[in-house]
Protein backbone atom coordinates (compact mmCIF):
# COMPACT_ATOMS: atom_id res chain seq x y z
CA UNK A 1 0.00 0.00 0.00
CA UNK A 2 2.81 2.41 0.91
CA UNK A 3 4.61 1.58 -2.35
CA UNK A 4 1.47 2.30 -4.37
CA UNK A 5 0.97 5.58 -2.49
CA UNK A 6 4.53 6.69 -3.28
CA UNK A 7 4.10 5.79 -6.95
CA UNK A 8 0.90 7.87 -7.12
CA UNK A 9 2.71 10.85 -5.59
CA UNK A 10 5.54 10.51 -8.12
CA UNK A 11 3.12 10.21 -11.04
CA UNK A 12 1.13 13.21 -9.78
CA UNK A 13 4.24 15.38 -9.61
CA UNK A 14 5.31 14.26 -13.07
CA UNK A 15 1.87 15.06 -14.44
CA UNK A 16 1.88 18.54 -12.90
CA UNK A 17 5.35 19.34 -14.29
CA UNK A 18 4.38 18.10 -17.74
CA UNK A 19 1.17 20.11 -17.94
CA UNK A 20 2.97 23.26 -16.75
CA UNK A 21 5.53 22.77 -19.52
CA UNK A 22 2.73 22.38 -22.06
CA UNK A 23 1.11 25.63 -20.95
CA UNK A 24 4.41 27.53 -21.15
CA UNK A 25 5.23 26.19 -24.61
CA UNK A 26 1.72 26.95 -25.79
CA UNK A 27 2.28 30.64 -25.26
CA UNK A 28 5.68 30.59 -26.98
CA UNK A 29 4.51 31.53 -30.51
CA UNK A 30 2.94 34.78 -29.38
CA UNK A 31 5.77 35.64 -27.07
CA UNK A 32 8.37 34.96 -29.71
CA UNK A 33 6.61 37.17 -32.22
CA UNK A 34 6.41 40.02 -29.75
CA UNK A 35 10.05 39.79 -28.72
CA UNK A 36 11.40 39.46 -32.25
CA UNK A 37 10.14 42.91 -33.12
CA UNK A 38 8.35 41.63 -36.21
CA UNK A 39 5.15 43.52 -36.96
CA UNK A 40 1.93 41.73 -36.10
CA UNK A 41 -1.47 42.37 -37.58
CA UNK A 42 -2.34 44.62 -34.69
CA UNK A 43 0.95 46.52 -34.76
CA UNK A 44 0.59 47.19 -38.49
CA UNK A 45 -2.76 48.80 -37.80
CA UNK A 46 -1.24 51.03 -35.18
CA UNK A 47 1.67 51.98 -37.43
CA UNK A 48 -0.60 52.96 -40.32
CA UNK A 49 -1.00 56.66 -41.10
CA UNK A 50 -3.85 58.24 -39.14
CA UNK A 51 -7.12 58.78 -40.97
CA UNK A 52 -8.65 62.19 -41.42
CA UNK A 53 -11.09 61.56 -38.61
CA UNK A 54 -8.38 60.51 -36.21
CA UNK A 55 -5.44 62.63 -37.36
CA UNK A 56 -2.94 63.45 -34.69
CA UNK A 57 -4.21 60.78 -32.32
CA UNK A 58 -2.41 57.69 -31.17
CA UNK A 59 -4.25 54.43 -30.50
CA UNK A 60 -3.77 53.19 -26.97
CA UNK A 61 -1.76 50.01 -26.65
CA UNK A 62 -3.81 46.97 -25.64
CA UNK A 63 -3.25 43.29 -25.15
CA UNK A 64 -1.95 41.82 -28.44
CA UNK A 65 -4.59 39.08 -28.43
CA UNK A 66 -7.49 41.53 -28.06
CA UNK A 67 -6.19 43.90 -30.73
CA UNK A 68 -5.55 41.14 -33.28
CA UNK A 69 -8.90 39.43 -32.74
CA UNK A 70 -10.98 42.61 -32.92
CA UNK A 71 -9.07 43.85 -35.96
CA UNK A 72 -9.43 40.58 -37.84
CA UNK A 73 -13.17 40.39 -37.15
CA UNK A 74 -13.72 44.06 -38.03
CA UNK A 75 -11.79 43.69 -41.30
CA UNK A 76 -13.75 40.59 -42.30
CA UNK A 77 -17.11 42.25 -41.56
CA UNK A 78 -16.14 45.37 -43.51
CA UNK A 79 -15.03 43.27 -46.49
CA UNK A 80 -18.24 41.20 -46.51
CA UNK A 81 -20.40 44.31 -46.11
CA UNK A 82 -18.68 46.01 -49.03
CA UNK A 83 -19.29 42.87 -51.14
CA UNK A 84 -23.00 42.95 -50.28
CA UNK A 85 -22.83 39.75 -48.20
CA UNK A 86 -23.77 41.39 -44.89
CA UNK A 87 -26.65 43.73 -44.08
CA UNK A 88 -25.28 45.97 -41.34
CA UNK A 89 -28.82 46.76 -40.14
CA UNK A 90 -29.64 43.10 -39.42
CA UNK A 91 -29.70 41.67 -35.89
CA UNK A 92 -26.39 40.27 -34.74
CA UNK A 93 -25.80 36.56 -34.28
CA UNK A 94 -22.75 34.29 -34.16
CA UNK A 95 -19.57 36.25 -33.29
CA UNK A 96 -21.69 39.42 -33.15
CA UNK A 97 -21.90 39.51 -36.95
CA UNK A 98 -25.05 41.19 -38.39
CA UNK A 99 -27.33 38.57 -39.93
CA UNK A 100 -25.35 35.61 -38.59
CA UNK A 101 -27.22 32.51 -37.31
CA UNK A 102 -28.57 32.52 -33.75
CA UNK A 103 -28.06 29.02 -32.37
CA UNK A 104 -30.79 27.40 -30.24
CA UNK A 105 -29.16 27.28 -26.81
CA UNK A 106 -31.14 24.25 -25.57
CA UNK A 107 -30.03 22.28 -28.61
CA UNK A 108 -26.44 23.46 -28.12
CA UNK A 109 -26.44 22.31 -24.49
CA UNK A 110 -27.85 18.86 -25.28
CA UNK A 111 -25.41 18.38 -28.15
CA UNK A 112 -22.51 19.31 -25.88
CA UNK A 113 -23.57 16.66 -23.35
CA UNK A 114 -23.48 14.10 -26.19
CA UNK A 115 -20.04 15.33 -27.32
CA UNK A 116 -18.65 15.03 -23.80
CA UNK A 117 -20.13 11.57 -23.32
CA UNK A 118 -18.86 10.01 -26.55
CA UNK A 119 -15.37 11.49 -26.17
CA UNK A 120 -14.99 10.39 -22.57
CA UNK A 121 -16.42 6.93 -23.36
CA UNK A 122 -14.18 5.98 -26.29
CA UNK A 123 -11.45 8.62 -26.02
CA UNK A 124 -12.26 9.97 -29.47
CA UNK A 125 -14.79 11.62 -31.76
CA UNK A 126 -15.42 14.53 -29.41
CA UNK A 127 -13.95 16.94 -31.95
CA UNK A 128 -15.71 15.17 -34.81
CA UNK A 129 -19.08 15.44 -33.08
CA UNK A 130 -18.37 19.03 -32.05
CA UNK A 131 -17.64 19.77 -35.72
CA UNK A 132 -20.86 18.10 -36.84
CA UNK A 133 -22.76 20.25 -34.36
CA UNK A 134 -21.17 23.54 -35.32
CA UNK A 135 -21.09 22.85 -39.07
CA UNK A 136 -24.36 21.02 -39.75
CA UNK A 137 -26.67 21.06 -36.73
CA UNK A 138 -26.20 24.76 -35.90
CA UNK A 139 -25.84 25.86 -39.54
CA UNK A 140 -22.49 27.63 -39.14
CA UNK A 141 -20.94 25.71 -42.02
CA UNK A 142 -23.57 26.86 -44.50
CA UNK A 143 -23.12 30.40 -43.20
CA UNK A 144 -19.33 30.30 -43.73
CA UNK A 145 -19.77 28.89 -47.24
CA UNK A 146 -22.22 31.68 -48.16
CA UNK A 147 -19.40 34.23 -48.25
CA UNK A 148 -17.56 32.42 -51.03
CA UNK A 149 -14.32 30.45 -51.07
CA UNK A 150 -11.20 32.33 -50.01
CA UNK A 151 -12.93 35.43 -48.61
CA UNK A 152 -11.79 36.84 -45.23
CA UNK A 153 -15.15 36.10 -43.57
CA UNK A 154 -15.20 32.53 -44.89
CA UNK A 155 -11.76 31.86 -43.42
CA UNK A 156 -12.51 33.65 -40.14
CA UNK A 157 -15.71 31.67 -39.45
CA UNK A 158 -13.91 28.45 -40.44
CA UNK A 159 -11.08 29.19 -38.00
CA UNK A 160 -13.63 30.06 -35.30
CA UNK A 161 -15.35 26.70 -35.83
CA UNK A 162 -11.99 24.92 -35.59
CA UNK A 163 -10.96 26.52 -32.30
CA UNK A 164 -14.50 26.25 -30.86
CA UNK A 165 -14.39 22.51 -31.48
CA UNK A 166 -11.10 22.36 -29.65
CA UNK A 167 -12.41 24.29 -26.65
CA UNK A 168 -15.10 21.64 -26.21
CA UNK A 169 -12.70 18.73 -26.68
CA UNK A 170 -10.07 20.31 -24.45
CA UNK A 171 -12.56 20.70 -21.61
CA UNK A 172 -13.86 17.16 -22.10
CA UNK A 173 -10.34 15.75 -22.09
CA UNK A 174 -9.55 17.63 -18.87
CA UNK A 175 -12.59 16.25 -17.05
CA UNK A 176 -12.35 12.71 -18.40
CA UNK A 177 -8.58 12.55 -17.81
CA UNK A 178 -9.10 13.35 -14.15
CA UNK A 179 -11.91 10.80 -13.89
CA UNK A 180 -9.93 8.05 -15.62
CA UNK A 181 -6.96 8.89 -13.39
CA UNK A 182 -9.05 8.30 -10.27
CA UNK A 183 -10.26 5.01 -11.79
CA UNK A 184 -6.68 3.91 -12.49
CA UNK A 185 -7.20 3.57 -16.24
CA UNK A 186 -4.56 5.92 -17.67
CA UNK A 187 -1.13 4.70 -18.81
CA UNK A 188 0.62 7.89 -17.75
CA UNK A 189 4.08 7.26 -19.33
CA UNK A 190 2.38 6.49 -22.66
CA UNK A 191 0.19 9.60 -22.40
CA UNK A 192 3.23 11.76 -21.63
CA UNK A 193 5.14 10.33 -24.60
CA UNK A 194 2.21 11.07 -26.92
CA UNK A 195 1.77 14.53 -25.40
CA UNK A 196 5.44 15.38 -25.87
CA UNK A 197 5.18 14.78 -29.60
CA UNK A 198 1.87 16.62 -29.81
CA UNK A 199 3.36 19.85 -28.45
CA UNK A 200 5.31 20.54 -31.64
CA UNK A 201 2.54 19.50 -34.01
CA UNK A 202 -0.06 21.57 -32.14
CA UNK A 203 2.07 24.71 -32.40
CA UNK A 204 3.20 24.44 -36.02
CA UNK A 205 -0.08 23.58 -37.76
CA UNK A 206 -2.21 26.54 -36.53
CA UNK A 207 0.65 28.94 -37.35
CA UNK A 208 0.95 27.56 -40.90
CA UNK A 209 -2.78 27.22 -41.71
CA UNK A 210 -4.64 29.90 -39.71
CA UNK A 211 -6.51 32.23 -42.07
CA UNK A 212 -5.58 30.15 -45.14
CA UNK A 213 -8.16 27.34 -45.19
CA UNK A 214 -11.55 27.80 -46.87
CA UNK A 215 -14.60 26.07 -45.43
CA UNK A 216 -15.16 23.70 -48.37
CA UNK A 217 -11.56 22.46 -48.34
CA UNK A 218 -11.74 22.01 -44.58
CA UNK A 219 -14.89 19.86 -44.76
CA UNK A 220 -13.55 17.72 -47.61
CA UNK A 221 -10.25 16.88 -45.94
CA UNK A 222 -12.07 16.32 -42.67
CA UNK A 223 -14.27 13.70 -44.32
CA UNK A 224 -11.33 11.93 -45.98
CA UNK A 225 -9.50 11.44 -42.69
CA UNK A 226 -12.59 10.24 -40.82
CA UNK A 227 -13.73 7.87 -43.60
CA UNK A 228 -10.25 6.37 -43.96
CA UNK A 229 -10.14 5.82 -40.23
CA UNK A 230 -13.51 4.06 -40.27
CA UNK A 231 -12.29 1.66 -42.97
CA UNK A 232 -9.19 0.83 -40.96
CA UNK A 233 -11.12 0.23 -37.76
CA UNK A 234 -13.59 -1.99 -39.60
CA UNK A 235 -10.68 -4.23 -40.52
CA UNK A 236 -9.50 -4.13 -36.90
CA UNK A 237 -12.76 -5.75 -35.76
CA UNK A 238 -12.35 -8.70 -38.15
CA UNK A 239 -11.45 -12.13 -36.68
CA UNK A 240 -8.02 -12.05 -38.35
CA UNK A 241 -7.10 -8.68 -36.84
CA UNK A 242 -8.49 -9.52 -33.42
CA UNK A 243 -6.50 -12.74 -33.31
CA UNK A 244 -3.31 -10.67 -33.36
CA UNK A 245 -4.33 -8.80 -30.20
CA UNK A 246 -4.47 -11.53 -27.59
CA UNK A 247 -3.18 -9.28 -24.82
CA UNK A 248 -5.81 -6.61 -25.34
CA UNK A 249 -8.56 -9.24 -25.59
CA UNK A 250 -7.42 -10.97 -22.41
CA UNK A 251 -7.23 -7.70 -20.45
CA UNK A 252 -10.62 -6.53 -21.77
CA UNK A 253 -12.25 -9.84 -20.83
CA UNK A 254 -10.78 -9.74 -17.32
CA UNK A 255 -11.94 -6.16 -16.80
CA UNK A 256 -15.44 -6.93 -18.06
CA UNK A 257 -15.68 -9.86 -15.67
CA UNK A 258 -14.49 -7.69 -12.78
CA UNK A 259 -17.06 -5.02 -13.69
CA UNK A 260 -19.85 -7.59 -13.69
CA UNK A 261 -18.78 -8.57 -10.18
CA UNK A 262 -18.79 -4.87 -9.17
CA UNK A 263 -15.01 -4.93 -8.61
CA UNK A 264 -14.04 -2.94 -11.68
CA UNK A 265 -12.68 0.01 -9.74
CA UNK A 266 -11.94 -1.49 -6.35
CA UNK A 267 -9.69 -4.42 -7.23
CA UNK A 268 -5.99 -3.58 -7.45
CA UNK A 269 -5.58 -5.73 -10.58
CA UNK A 270 -8.04 -3.61 -12.53
CA UNK A 271 -5.85 -0.52 -12.21
CA UNK A 272 -2.77 0.26 -14.30
CA UNK A 273 0.44 -0.64 -12.48
CA UNK A 274 3.73 0.72 -13.81
CA UNK A 275 6.39 -1.98 -13.55
CA UNK A 276 9.41 -0.20 -15.05
CA UNK A 277 10.19 2.97 -17.01
CA UNK A 278 13.23 3.20 -19.30
CA UNK A 279 14.38 5.11 -22.37
CA UNK A 280 13.87 2.08 -24.60
CA UNK A 281 11.07 0.17 -22.90
CA UNK A 282 8.19 0.90 -20.52
CA UNK A 283 6.41 -2.01 -18.87
CA UNK A 284 3.02 -1.94 -17.11
CA UNK A 285 0.24 -4.36 -16.18
CA UNK A 286 -3.55 -4.19 -16.31
CA UNK A 287 -5.93 -6.94 -15.15
CA UNK A 288 -3.01 -9.33 -14.76
CA UNK A 289 -1.76 -8.82 -18.34
CA UNK A 290 1.66 -7.32 -19.01
CA UNK A 291 2.11 -4.68 -21.73
CA UNK A 292 5.21 -2.82 -22.96
CA UNK A 293 6.11 -0.15 -25.51
CA UNK A 294 9.08 1.79 -26.89
CA UNK A 295 8.56 5.44 -25.77
CA UNK A 296 10.06 6.88 -28.96
CA UNK A 297 7.23 5.55 -31.16
CA UNK A 298 4.39 7.37 -29.36
CA UNK A 299 6.40 10.61 -29.42
CA UNK A 300 6.54 10.41 -33.22
CA UNK A 301 2.91 9.29 -33.38
CA UNK A 302 1.84 12.16 -31.11
CA UNK A 303 3.48 14.69 -33.44
CA UNK A 304 1.70 13.35 -36.54
CA UNK A 305 -1.67 13.05 -34.80
CA UNK A 306 -1.46 16.56 -33.31
CA UNK A 307 -0.52 18.09 -36.67
CA UNK A 308 -3.50 16.47 -38.41
CA UNK A 309 -5.87 17.24 -35.52
CA UNK A 310 -4.89 20.91 -35.36
CA UNK A 311 -5.46 21.23 -39.10
CA UNK A 312 -8.93 19.68 -38.82
CA UNK A 313 -9.79 21.60 -35.65
CA UNK A 314 -10.47 18.45 -33.61
CA UNK A 315 -8.89 16.72 -30.65
CA UNK A 316 -7.16 13.89 -32.47
CA UNK A 317 -8.62 11.08 -30.39
CA UNK A 318 -10.03 9.50 -33.55
CA UNK A 319 -6.39 8.91 -34.59
CA UNK A 320 -4.95 8.26 -31.13
CA UNK A 321 -7.37 5.46 -30.26
CA UNK A 322 -6.44 3.33 -33.32
CA UNK A 323 -2.78 4.08 -32.58
CA UNK A 324 -3.16 2.85 -29.01
CA UNK A 325 -5.33 -0.18 -29.78
CA UNK A 326 -3.32 -1.28 -32.82
CA UNK A 327 0.32 -0.44 -32.09
CA UNK A 328 0.31 -0.59 -28.29
CA UNK A 329 -2.48 -3.24 -28.30
CA UNK A 330 -4.32 -1.57 -25.43
CA UNK A 331 -7.91 -2.54 -24.67
CA UNK A 332 -10.44 0.23 -25.22
CA UNK A 333 -10.80 0.64 -21.45
CA UNK A 334 -7.22 1.98 -21.30
CA UNK A 335 -7.11 3.60 -24.75
CA UNK A 336 -9.95 6.00 -23.88
CA UNK A 337 -8.30 7.48 -20.77
CA UNK A 338 -4.78 7.57 -22.20
CA UNK A 339 -6.07 9.19 -25.40
CA UNK A 340 -7.97 11.80 -23.38
CA UNK A 341 -4.80 12.78 -21.52
CA UNK A 342 -2.74 13.06 -24.71
CA UNK A 343 -5.52 15.11 -26.37
CA UNK A 344 -5.52 17.48 -23.39
CA UNK A 345 -1.87 18.38 -23.97
CA UNK A 346 -2.45 19.03 -27.67
CA UNK A 347 -5.57 21.09 -27.03
CA UNK A 348 -3.88 23.41 -24.53
CA UNK A 349 -1.19 24.12 -27.11
CA UNK A 350 -3.39 24.40 -30.20
CA UNK A 351 -6.08 26.56 -28.59
CA UNK A 352 -3.46 28.98 -27.26
CA UNK A 353 -1.88 29.27 -30.71
CA UNK A 354 -5.22 29.96 -32.39
CA UNK A 355 -6.23 32.51 -29.76
CA UNK A 356 -2.94 34.39 -29.90
CA UNK A 357 -3.30 34.40 -33.69
CA UNK A 358 -6.50 36.44 -33.47
CA UNK A 359 -9.18 33.80 -34.01
CA UNK A 360 -12.46 34.91 -32.35
CA UNK A 361 -14.62 32.69 -30.14
CA UNK A 362 -18.34 33.29 -29.53
CA UNK A 363 -18.44 32.87 -25.75
CA UNK A 364 -22.25 33.06 -25.23
CA UNK A 365 -22.49 29.81 -27.24
CA UNK A 366 -19.24 28.12 -26.22
CA UNK A 367 -19.71 28.95 -22.52
CA UNK A 368 -23.04 27.13 -22.43
CA UNK A 369 -21.62 24.21 -24.40
CA UNK A 370 -18.78 23.86 -21.91
CA UNK A 371 -21.32 23.25 -19.12
CA UNK A 372 -22.82 20.40 -21.15
CA UNK A 373 -19.34 19.07 -21.90
CA UNK A 374 -18.53 18.84 -18.18
CA UNK A 375 -21.68 16.83 -17.49
CA UNK A 376 -21.17 14.40 -20.38
CA UNK A 377 -17.47 13.98 -19.68
CA UNK A 378 -18.07 13.07 -16.05
CA UNK A 379 -20.72 10.45 -16.87
CA UNK A 380 -18.83 8.83 -19.78
CA UNK A 381 -16.02 7.06 -17.85
CA UNK A 382 -18.58 5.69 -15.39
CA UNK A 383 -20.92 4.22 -18.03
CA UNK A 384 -18.18 3.03 -20.44
CA UNK A 385 -17.23 0.02 -18.30
CA UNK A 386 -20.70 -1.43 -18.84
CA UNK A 387 -20.27 -1.46 -22.64
CA UNK A 388 -18.35 -4.41 -24.14
CA UNK A 389 -15.00 -3.52 -25.76
CA UNK A 390 -16.13 -4.65 -29.21
CA UNK A 391 -19.30 -2.55 -29.06
CA UNK A 392 -17.32 0.58 -28.21
CA UNK A 393 -15.27 -0.02 -31.37
CA UNK A 394 -18.39 -0.62 -33.45
CA UNK A 395 -19.92 2.62 -32.19
CA UNK A 396 -16.68 4.35 -33.19
CA UNK A 397 -16.83 2.82 -36.71
CA UNK A 398 -20.51 3.66 -37.27
CA UNK A 399 -19.96 7.32 -36.45
CA UNK A 400 -16.83 7.40 -38.65
CA UNK A 401 -18.67 6.12 -41.74
CA UNK A 402 -21.69 8.39 -41.33
CA UNK A 403 -19.63 11.54 -40.76
CA UNK A 404 -16.86 10.69 -43.24
CA UNK A 405 -19.10 9.90 -46.24
CA UNK A 406 -21.24 12.98 -45.69
CA UNK A 407 -18.33 15.40 -45.47
CA UNK A 408 -16.38 13.92 -48.40
CA UNK A 409 -19.44 14.33 -50.62
CA UNK A 410 -20.13 17.80 -49.26
CA UNK A 411 -16.57 19.12 -49.46
CA UNK A 412 -15.49 17.77 -52.86
CA UNK A 413 -18.75 17.19 -54.75
CA UNK A 414 -21.21 19.66 -53.22
CA UNK A 415 -23.62 16.84 -52.25
CA UNK A 416 -25.15 16.75 -48.76
CA UNK A 417 -26.67 13.71 -47.04
CA UNK A 418 -28.25 15.96 -44.38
Amino acid sequence: MMLMFRKNIWCGKLLAIFMLTACLLASAPAGAAMQSGEPTQGSLMEAAPPSAAGAGTVKPTSMPTQVDTADRLKTAIASATAAGKIDSSAATGFLGIPGAPNVNMVLAFCWAVWVGWIFSSVGAFGGVMASVGHISVFGLGEYAASFGKGTPMNKLVTDSIRVSNQWLVGTSSLISSFKYWTLGRIVLPLGIALGTGSLVGSILTPILTQGKISFRDYVGYFGVFVLGLGCYLLYETSPAARAKKKKAAAAAKAFEEASKNHAGNAAAGTRVTIVSVGLKRVVFTFCGVEFSFNPYMPVLGGFVVAAVASFLGVGGGFLLVPLLTSIAQLPMYLAAGTSAFAVLVGMVTSISTFMFGGTPVYWPLIGLELVGIVIGSWVGPITAKYLPDIWLKRLFILVAFIVGINYVLRGFFGVRLW
